[in-house]
């Protein structure tokens, strides 16, 4: 494997971020690489357009491209042409987007965000034991249990183990002011902090709402005398031993499922991160179009400045290092086109065959797996593999990584094949249409599914039931 196979191997995994970094990288070192400014000229999209009826369309004339995500002036020198390149935008279609440099395009499309506050929670309870005057020694007893309390928010390790780690710089430490303190920690925010288990959690978020609340004092009771009959669904037993009939449990419980079981939960050290889209997929005049996102790689080119300095025939040691520099950046600008142009063309045969997902959603959703997109675009399942693990595709209907369109498949009766991805949206189907008295068990859930012609085994029912996170039918199971 030359070294320029590994450079465009290594380009091909890279996420869009690191792609950056790479690309500033690169800059940095070799001077025979430049960002070139818009000449006034409109940048041209590397694009794809898939009509309904027939696959994605290929270029008429791969000499006359100019790619975008490349948005890269190919030098030609020397330079193999490996890949077959689109045409320009312009020339076949109508103008493109021109997505702005913040979080969001011109057209409203937006870049998807994730994560929440940069504070720590346990930044967070100690700026209130600071604020809350605190003497010296609580100060230190507060410390050692916020440091026990993870980022659920649950205190996980026993008072009696805080006190053993303090007494040998605190001999006179009583256990009992372990337990104050801990007392005016449960008071602090977010509610429900500091608990030892979910049912103190809730008992604890009871104690900061109002009181007069509705159904305030008949939930307490719930929580503190009744919980295992709760966590059970023993609906029945429940509204015998706590004295309510079916509209008043009903009412407790609403209140109960109000309340937060992570408290903790939504303050993160973690920084924002952002999922920056590689490809865009929209609709036009009944067409699917797809498209890179022209932000994520700059106009390169080569300094001419630069290139015109190295002189024929001269082996001096600065020459040489001219020479090296110029063949580097060559084969670098040569990666980045094929790594653009081996997205787009794996995103767009993706599309193709999922255009009914595009449709109609998850439930049309066809099994394809990575030999299928190999066999059409002609590479290796590996290459596949490497192009669409943290790659990002934004579409009507969400931003998805594109490894989120393959999956397995089952037989159906008729002989065909269902997506397992479709089939777990079928059950999610049945499970938010079912009656909350009676929920659906996997075995009628994989009854109804044989009707509907897809022969799954109810462990199988239940795999994917658990992947969705989706609780059995026992825990499911609600008053109205």
């Amino acid at each position: 494997m030359t070294p320029q196979l590994q450079q465009a191997i290594r380009l091909l995994q890279l996420s869009s971020m690191e792609l950056q970094t790479e690309i500033q990288q690169v800059l940095e070192s070799n001077v025979m690489l430049e960002r070139q400014e818009e000449n006034g000229e409109a940048s041209h999209s590397s694009v794809a357009e898939q009509p309904e009826t027939s696959p994605v369309e290929s270029s008429p004339n791969p000499a006359d491209s100019d790619m975008q995500a490349l948005d890269i002036n190919k030098q030609n020198d020397n330079i193999p042409s490996e890949l077959p390149v689109d045409t320009r935008w312009e020339d076949v279609y109508e103008p493109g987007f021109t997505p702005s440099g913040g979080g969001a395009s011109d057209d409203g499309r937006e870049f998807e965000f994730q994560g929440s506050t940069t504070e720590d929670l346990g930044e967070h309870l100690r700026w209130q034991v600071q604020m809350g005057n605190f003497s010296e020694t609580d100060q230190i007893i507060a410390e050692a249990i916020i440091d026990a309390i993870n980022e659920d928010g649950y205190l996980t390790t026993a008072l009696d183990e805080i006190h053993q780690l303090l007494v040998n710089d605190l001999p006179e430490l009583e256990r009992d002011e372990l337990a104050a303190v801990l007392r005016r920690i449960h008071n602090f925010d977010p509610p429900g902090v500091a608990a030892r288990d979910l049912q103190e959690s809730l008992a604890l978020q009871l104690q900061q709402l109002p009181a007069d609340a509705p159904w305030l004092n008949e939930t307490k009771t719930v929580i503190q005398r009744h919980f295992n009959l709760l966590a059970k669904r023993d609906y029945g037993q429940l509204m015998r031993r706590s004295q309510l009939d079916e509209e008043s449990l009903q009412q407790v419980i609403q209140l109960i499922q109000s309340l937060n079981p992570r408290p903790g939960g939504h303050i993160s050290s973690s920084s924002p991160e952002y999922i920056v889209p590689d490809v865009f997929v929209t609709k036009v005049n009944e067409n699917w179009r797809v498209e890179l996102n022209p932000d994520n790689a700059p106009r390169l080119g080569i300094n001419a400045h630069y290139a015109k300095m190295i002189r024929r025939g001269d082996n001096t040691a600065d020459n040489t290092c001219l020479k090296n520099h110029l063949q580097e950046a060559r084969w670098f600008l040569k990666s980045l086109q094929s790594r653009s142009e081996t997205l787009l063309k794996v995103a767009s045969t993706i599309v193709e065959r999922q255009r009914d997902f595009l449709e109609y959603g998850d439930v049309a959703m066809k099994p394809m797996v990575l030999h299928d997109i190999a066999e059409a675009v002609d590479m290796h399942e590996s290459t596949i593999s490497r192009v669409t693990t943290r790659k990002y595709i934004h579409t009507p209907r969400g931003i998805f990584e594109l490894k989120y369109f393959f999956s397995s498949h089952v037989k159906t009766s008729d002989g065909g094949e269902a997506s397992s991805t479709a089939i777990q949206a079928r059950i999610k189907k049945f499970i938010l249409e079912e009656e909350p008295k009676k929920p659906l068990s996997d075995s009628r859930i994989a009854e109804i599914l044989s009707q509907q012609g897809i022969n799954v085994a109810r462990r199988t029912v239940a795999k994917y039931r658990e992947v969705m996170n989706i609780p059995p039918s026992n825990e499911r199971k609600r008053l109205a």
